[in-house]
């Protein structure tokens, strides 16, 4: 599978960006689909997580509550929801793929993860 992230850019402090990841290939929805992050000279860290079916979601700790993964099966696209940005948010943001079975936990660690899309900037301003 490819993926092709988009909809970074420029936004202020408590403003909203939503990150779509849109997949080309079959059988995306045989996928867990995750958004990680890279902010500067920082490792990169798990953001959400979202099952095959979009069943089931997991958030880092840090966006909780203020960021929401969702996925259209039909349009193979994944969306990342960013409400509340904050200047900490700050970073590339990559989505990637996890091919697993309908029963597997969706995975927060990078390296469970097969295939990946090129990254999109979302910078916030404070």
């Amino acid at each position: 599978v490819q993926l092709q992230a988009s909809g970074g850019g420029t936004v202020q402090a408590g403003g909203t960006l939503r990150l779509s990841c849109a997949a080309s290939g079959p059988s995306f929805s045989r996928y867990h689909m995750g958004w990680f992050r890279q902010a500067p000279g920082k490792e990169r860290d798990f953001v959400a997580g979202i099952s095959r079916s979009g069943g089931t979601t997991t958030y880092a700790d840090s966006v909780k509550g203020r960021f929401t993964i969702s996925r259209d099966n039909y349009k193979k696209t994944v969306y990342l929801q960013m409400d509340g940005l904050k200047p900490e948010d700050t970073a590339i943001y990559y989505c990637a793929a996890d091919w697993a079975i309908s029963s597997a936990p969706v995975e927060r660690t990078e390296s469970q993860y097969n295939y990946w899309g090129q990254g999109t900037l979302v910078t916030v301003s404070s």
